[in-house]
């Protein structure tokens, strides 16, 4: 099945809120959990506000530059139980490799 823009773009911003959720939450994760390109990870974090998800980076305390991790303050009108259990659907619908274990942990 082809994805519509529309809905990949809203596949991909559940997903990567998800991965967030697990921990997988810096542009590098990101980028290793889903093969997407820096500036796409970059533009679909940027981009969760517009589906009410409040997510905010934390720098981490005492570190020099950006160093930190995105968290999901407020998951708004999504359920994040339902992205937990079709996270795996969602996954294979745009692409993505199957996630390493090592990264969730």
């Amino acid at each position: 099945m082809t994805l519509s823009k529309t809905r990949s773009s809203f596949y991909r911003r559940l997903y990567v809120a998800y991965l967030v959720s697990r921990g997988i939450a810096s542009i590098p994760a990101v980028t290793a959990a889903t093969g997407m390109p820096r500036r796409t990870a970059q533009d679909t974090l940027s981009a969760l506000g517009e589906l009410d998800i409040v997510c905010e980076f934390e720098h981490e305390e005492g570190a020099r530059h950006n160093i930190g991790a995105y968290v999901i303050r407020d998951w708004g009108p999504i359920d994040p139980d339902w992205v937990a259990a079709h996270a795996e659907a969602l996954r294979q619908a745009l692409g993505y490799p199957p996630l390493d274990p090592a990264l969730t942990q």
